[in-house]
């Protein structure tokens, strides 16, 4: 019962991790306006930096589940952790643009990786119920970002210069996730004896055969033009909108409602999962999140702004989390991070083509309505590709990829 309890414990946890990390990461797009008037470093080249920090996630998100499988979360989470706040503060002492691509973008952008996939296999290992409940609970953490972190950022600016600011938000990442990291333990043994257990239903396969399989492809395909659908939207409909008229303070609360909307997303999703099945309902909103991000082709005033940030918001964050609970419904608990990291990793190149897709299509066309259409296509494929996921057979796992 004391297990069963505590497994609420380690929701609260990764919510909170995941809360400080992203509000951390996504502090450039707050620093990016007085960042450029000290320093004389373009806003491109500044705005690069996240997007080599999306690169540096793939590139480092399947060895931080490994890690994860080996050694337990608490070790590996704790480790990013230090690395992180580590990597913000030589960020804030970087003597040069480049300098500071190489520390936001790379450094911080592959430690943050620490948290997402080791987290979320350390939660679905906890529940064998009320799972994509759980899994929404902490990514409904991590959207808590834009309304706390964000703000407290934007208020930190007021009156310190960008490096005073990135060398508090490292204070703040060590004083949070480093002891709060100390909570994560093992999910307890009786819960992975079931008919959900550590092995599951593919239970005797190994990593290679697992990462080689057809689910496992087809969900990392999924994520890929998924991530891809939302990440021009979110990093260009502000811009979209001030081209409309809007004032930047007017523009930016777009992606405020966007925000709070997809921490309803969140929870609604995890409850529609856990009462009519994962594949489902993220098939589902698959579809739904390809029309809502065409929906920004057809807005021009600020009332349609914020109607289809509130139905955007509301998928695009909603859906994410279902692929967590599809990963564990159909693979080895002991493999879980290893499996998360890869899907982990093919969102975040699908992430970092939004803000280059974005930027070539309006330096060629001088607009973005091309963005949101190629959006809407995107999202059309990770809806088709989604429909083909089929999982393991019972009987014979890995027979497929032995033969």
């Amino acid at each position: 019962m004391a297990e069963s309890s505590y497994r609420w414990i380690i929701v609260a946890a990764g919510g909170l991790m995941g809360c400080v990390a992203m509000g951390a990461l996504f502090s450039l797009p707050v620093l990016l306006t007085p960042m450029a008037e000290e320093t004389g470093w373009s806003r491109t080249g500044i705005s690069s930096a996240m997007t080599i920090g999306f690169l540096a996630m793939a590139l480092t998100s399947m060895g931080w589940g490994a890690l994860s499988d080996r050694f337990g979360a608490r070790p590996v989470v704790m480790t990013g952790a230090v690395l992180f706040s580590a990597s913000l503060f030589l960020a804030s002492r970087a003597p040069s643009l480049l300098a500071f691509q190489l520390c936001f973008g790379g450094l911080v952008g592959g430690a943050v990786a620490a948290f997402f996939a080791p987290m979320m296999a350390t939660v679905t290992g906890w529940f064998t119920t009320q799972r994509s409940l759980a899994v929404s609970l902490v990514s409904a953490g991590m959207g808590l970002a834009p309304v706390t972190m964000s703000p407290l950022v934007a208020k930190l600016v007021e009156t310190h210069d960008w490096r005073t600011v990135l060398s508090i938000l490292a204070l703040i990442v060590a004083a949070v996730n480093v002891p709060t990291a100390m909570l994560l333990r093992h999910p307890p043994r009786q819960q992975e004896s079931g008919a959900e257990m550590q092995d599951g239903p593919a239970g005797g396969m190994t990593v290679r055969q697992a990462v080689t399989s057809l689910p496992f492809i087809v969900l990392v395909a999924t994520n890929f033009f998924c991530c891809a659908t939302h990440s021009g939207p979110i990093f260009h409909t502000v811009s979209y909108a001030e081209l409309c008229g809007l004032s930047a303070i007017v523009a930016v609360s777009i992606y405020s409602v966007e925000g709070i909307a997809g921490m309803f997303g969140r929870i609604g999703f995890g409850v529609m999962g856990d009462r009519f099945g994962a594949k489902r309902v993220l098939v589902a909103g698959l579809l739904a999140q390809a029309f809502g991000a065409l929906g920004y082709f057809f807005a021009h005033e600020l009332i349609q702004f914020y109607t289809v940030a509130t139905i955007f918001g509301f998928i695009y964050a909603g859906i994410m989390p279902l692929y967590a609970v599809l990963i564990r419904e159909n693979f080895p608990m002991r493999m879980m991070g290893t499996i998360m990291g890869g899907t982990g990793m093919a969102g975040s190149l699908g992430m970092a083509s939004g803000p280059l897709l974005g930027g070539w299509i309006f330096d060629t066309t001088g607009g973005y309505g091309a963005l949101y259409i190629t959006s809407f296509v995107f999202g059309l494929m990770a809806f088709a590709i989604s429909t083909t996921f089929r999982p393991f057979p019972a009987e014979a796992p890995g027979a497929t990829q032995a033969a």
